[in-house]
């Protein structure tokens, strides 16, 4: 039964405030500092001083800008450290964001129109339905994501396709190209309505993408079937490959298997047991390419094999919920960096496994650990590669503690060597399938 609240209750409220003899003091602080500030602990930044006993180099960071392509620059970047290791390309060598951005929007407009016939038969009230016309595409992804982009265009150095306006500032283009996508979702579902021949439909939908090829070309540039790879090292040492293709690219410059790689999660909640896998339904770019697929485990197995790959000398991709207790401008990000708990005199507390049931968390940023402090071989905290240019944090660089990843982080990409005997033998299984809306499918 609802119930209003009363003139006697707000006098209580009132009585109950003026109870806390240092009230006065704080509302001061609070109206002229606010909650961040005024809860802020000097002690975080002393402890996270950004020194690690495994520290990579890796080079320059990059800028994502205005865009939210933090997934695809943390992949690349994880490439590219691994090209500096192995060709000597400068410190400020990119691979092509621009490029990847430009497939990706492309496969996420097809996979769209896919899943619009696919729920045709639904009505627009129909969660899924709705699930899709909220956000037809975005910048985010995952990593399984960029890996089939990759698997099928390959990849460029930034100097054969750079930046454009709309790669740095994705806003306008998203919003008139899922003005287009909701359009033509209109369109393909009247025509299923329709009952009209599955030939009609896929005649339609190749024009609605033929449309959509020209909107990425003119705001991205099309992205180049052939291109010279011409640089100096870091010795100042000339090198040219003419005439190469982004796939042969991959293949000579990278030259990872991707299957080795695979994504590994900390959902500890009660619909995901630990050691098995998860796909999550109507997530995904590329139609018939890789699957979206994690394997579920326990914090301290999350954390050990990131530090064996950073042992190995290899970048680790991850993702997080970068907004919690952190400062953007000092690059810290630490449980101890805000108190408002003892700020309002009010229990905050609410576990990891909460904050995803209840919709306080989920991964909203992806970045790229390139070092770890450990003392007696346990991790106290994390160099962290941003993208988002040299002015935050240190030269872009930011450090975490254990206990926030403990808290806040929830994916890591490593090579299946890193994983047990039994771990590899779980990836196999036929993974369960979460809801479109399950947290573990947020896009970074």
């Amino acid at each position: 039964m609802s119930k209003a609240i009363e003139h006697q209750q707000l006098s209580n409220f009132k009585k109950s405030l003026e109870s806390h003899p240092e009230h006065k003091v704080l509302e001061r602080a609070v109206t002229k500092n606010g909650i961040y500030t005024t809860s802020a602990d000097y002690r975080s930044e002393v402890n996270m001083t950004p020194v690690f006993s495994i520290d990579l180099d890796t080079g320059d960071v990059a800028n994502q800008k205005q865009s939210g392509r933090c997934w695809m620059f943390a992949a690349l970047n994880t490439m590219r450290h691994d090209m500096k290791n192995k060709f000597n390309v400068p410190k400020d060598f990119e691979l092509s964001q621009n490029y990847t951005f430009f497939w990706d929007k492309l496969e996420k407009a097809n996979y769209f129109y896919e899943n619009v016939i696919a729920t045709a038969d639904l009505p627009t009230s129909d969660r899924k339905v709705a699930f899709l016309m909220t956000t037809p595409q975005q910048d985010g992804g995952q990593w399984d994501m960029i890996v089939a982009i990759i698997e099928k265009y390959g990849i460029v150095p930034q100097s054969a396709m750079p930046e454009t306006f709309n790669s740095s500032a994705s806003r306008e283009f998203n919003s008139t190209f899922n003005l287009k996508l909701r359009k033509d979702a209109v369109t393909l579902r009247k025509l299923v309505a329709e009952k009209v021949p599955v030939k009609e439909i896929e005649d339609t939908k190749e024009k609605m993408l033929d449309d959509a090829y020209r909107m990425l070309a003119y705001s991205f540039g099309e992205p180049p079937a052939h291109f010279d790879f011409e640089y100096r090292d870091s010795d100042k040492n000339y090198h040219i490959d003419r005439n190469i293709t982004p796939i042969d690219f991959f293949n000579k410059y990278v030259g990872w298997n991707l299957d080795d790689y695979v994504s590994i999660i900390n959902g500890p909640t009660t619909d995901k047991p630990y050691n098995h896998m998860y796909t999550v339904e109507m997530l995904g770019n590329v139609v018939d390419g890789r699957q979206v697929r994690h394997l579920n485990v326990d914090m301290e197995t999350f954390r050990n094999v990131a530090v064996k790959q950073l042992q190995s000398g290899e970048s680790v991709w991850f993702g997080c919920d970068v907004g919690q207790s952190s400062d953007r401008q000092k690059g810290i990000m630490d449980t101890e960096l805000y108190h408002k708990d003892e700020l309002f005199d009010i229990d905050l507390s609410i576990s990891k496994a909460e904050r995803l049931d209840y919709g306080e968390s989920l991964m909203t940023h992806a970045m790229v650990l390139t070092g770890v402090d450990l003392v007696d071989d346990k991790p106290t905290k994390w160099k962290v590669e941003n993208s988002w240019g040299k002015k935050v944090g240190t030269n872009g660089f930011f450090v975490m503690s254990n206990d926030w990843m403990d808290e806040y982080c929830y994916q890591i990409v490593v090579n299946k060597k890193f994983l047990s005997k039994e771990l590899q033998e779980v990836l196999n299984e036929e993974p369960k399938v979460l809801a479109p809306w399950d947290p573990m499918g947020a896009l970074a």
